[in-house]
């Protein structure tokens, strides 16, 4: 019964590990998009202030050039983590159906431990009478 607790506890380690990785991600890309909103913001002011909206214009802002590459940026580093969060979504379903499996068997055989001791006692009780 020791190795099937200690399995258990491993397997609720491994949950605990994927369902941190899965929450990390979601951060992670909460922050690029909350960056990438905070840099729409700073392309639409640097526009106004210069005047000039066509990035094509010889003239046109420097670091609104920049920002919208960064912004870019982000927006692919969004759409590969959410590929990721996809992948770790799943391997933390399939974590959690293996850890129910353990837990499920551990409960089993408590069960049937408790069943034959029962056994065992009515069948004392049935002798001593």
């Amino acid at each position: 019964m020791k190795s099937r607790e200690t399995l258990i506890r491993l397997k609720r380690f491994q949950v605990d590990e994927k369902r941190r990785k899965v929450t990390q991600i979601e951060s992670m890309i909460a922050e690029f998009e909350r960056i990438a909103a905070e840099l729409d913001r700073e392309i639409k002011a640097e526009q106004d202030r210069s005047g000039i909206h066509d990035p094509a214009h010889f003239a046109y802002p420097t670091y609104a050039k920049a920002a919208m590459q960064r912004r870019e940026n982000l927006k692919r580093s969004v759409a590969d983590l959410k590929l990721q969060l996809d992948d770790a979504k799943a391997a933390l379903g399939e974590a959690f159906e293996e850890m129910k499996k353990v837990e499920l068997l551990d409960e089993r055989d408590q069960m049937r431990e408790r069943a034959e001791e029962e056994a065992r006692e009515q069948a004392g009780l049935m002798r001593s009478a």
